[in-house]
């Protein structure tokens, strides 16, 4: 129940949004593996591969900048329609002609559209929610979008990867998710007011929660280019490559809670080295103890997956435990342009220390290296005193988090409803109990 109001009847407005989004994360999570895998059975280099899947995160980080105009001049509906036919074309347009210069240009048109797709959903479900409710609403998106992501892994064993039929599956599901937006009898919301981003101020007073989402971009554009990349090189068929994207979607997924329950407990300056240190453990262990062994590989990733998806949500409740509910949108909005800076930069990382290696277990030393960096740069902050030290009874709350658009951040459930409206673009962001030039605390 939310007050009087049982929780189907909150959500019930949004079932057409949840299934577009199911659709459309399916399609996503299956082209992101599948033109990947395409690459490197055509044989296109490992730093090539790179290059070309970086770029459709360059197009998410322009999409954020430049799509907002666009959905105000035409409206949700007609925004995510005319989006989402430019992602099908897209997609089909792969299909024709395999070329490196054209696959970059289509990553990065990709990229654009998909993020207006994202934000036209995220600022639906935003507007429209009881904001009671908004706890509920945005885990069950983020939800979505896991089981979304989970599924497309799966379909891509459905046909052979050489042949054009995946190009079909993937434009299919992409015009499936156009159905409930175009067929929804809801009000038509307005975009949420773009904020002022501090990263001078969030950078001061969370260092660690700025680190983690950088190294989380980094490390988790890297797995998505890289990770099919890896399992064609060391001979997984397509099932088991399939399997190995699927295990470490779920355990991104389960792995939410228990962590995200440790995090509030306890001193999440602790908890988010500690979670790179598995992380680098874990990658260890499957560049050594289980090189070549595709059983303990496999099982290795649903606990690769959980630490690696964990950072993100850990890395922004940790930079909110330095800020006042008011302050979310310019937080968060800092914490996801650093994601997306290292997302821009993970993919092409990754090949080159493939590259350098000449082995496909490079990119299990890139993840060792960037765990193991992100863990003793977090301890350098706390050690130094530069991470101020809250206790667990006064830290925000941990939610499950992805990394969409910047539109979701106002769907965030620490944003108190009698605090929805954000403040002003050139307000200050102050940590809490810091007086202002009056004096008085906040």
């Amino acid at each position: 129940m939310i007050g009087k109001t049982p929780i189907i009847q909150v959500l019930k407005p949004f079932l057409s949004l949840y299934s577009a989004v199911f659709f459309f994360l399916t399609a996503l999570g299956l082209l992101s593996t599948f033109l990947s895998l395409r690459l490197t059975m055509a044989g296109v280099g490992v730093q090539t591969t790179g290059l070309v899947l970086t770029v459709y995160y360059l197009g998410l980080t322009v999409g954020t900048f430049c799509c907002g105009g666009m959905i105000r001049q035409v409206g949700h509906i007609r925004a995510f329609t005319a989006f989402s036919a430019v992602s099908t074309a897209v997609v089909l347009v792969h299909g024709l002609y395999l070329s490196v210069p054209l696959w970059m240009v289509l990553r990065f048109t990709s990229g654009v559209a998909n993020m207006g797709c994202f934000m036209v959903i995220e600022s639906w479900l935003n507007a429209c929610g009881d904001p009671k409710a908004r706890g509920r609403i945005f885990s069950i998106y983020m939800i979505m979008t896991y089981l979304g992501g989970t599924l497309g892994q799966k379909v891509l064993g459905m046909a052979d990867v050489e042949s054009h039929t995946l190009y079909l599956v993937v434009g299919i599901f992409m015009v499936m998710s156009i159905v409930p937006v175009a067929m929804t009898r809801a009000i038509h919301p307005e975009l949420p007011k773009r904020e002022g981003i501090r990263f001078v101020a969030v950078c001061k007073k969370a260092p660690i929660g700025m680190t983690g989402s950088f190294v989380s971009g980094v490390l988790i554009s890297a797995f998505y280019a890289m990770g099919p990349v890896f399992a064609h090189d060391i001979n997984l068929d397509v099932s088991q490559l399939s399997w190995y994207m699927t295990l470490s979607i779920i355990g991104g997924l389960i792995f939410q809670w228990p962590i995200g329950s440790l995090s509030d407990r306890f001193d999440r300056t602790l908890i988010i080295p500690g979670i790179g240190t598995v992380l680098c453990l874990i990658s260890l262990f499957i560049t050594f103890a289980g090189h070549d062994n595709v059983e303990m590989i496999l099982g290795a990733m649903v606990f690769f997956g959980g630490f690696l998806f964990t950072i993100y949500p850990v890395a922004v409740a940790r930079a909110h435990d330095m800020f006042e509910a008011e302050d979310v949108v310019k937080v968060s909005s800092a914490l996801l342009v650093t994601y997306g800076v290292g997302a821009i930069i993970g993919p092409m990382a990754a090949s080159t220390v493939i590259t350098w290696t000449g082995n496909p277990y490079g990119l299990y030393y890139y993840f060792i290296g960037g765990s193991a960096g992100f863990v003793l740069l977090s301890l350098v902050w706390r050690k130094l005193e530069i991470a101020e030290i809250v206790p667990a009874e006064e830290q925000s709350e941990f939610f499950i988090m992805k990394q969409t658009s910047n539109v979701a951040i106002h769907m965030d459930p620490r944003l108190e409803p009698e605090n929805e409206t954000a403040p002003e673009a050139g307000d200050d962001i102050r940590p809490k109990g810091q007086p202002d030039k009056a004096g008085e605390e906040r």
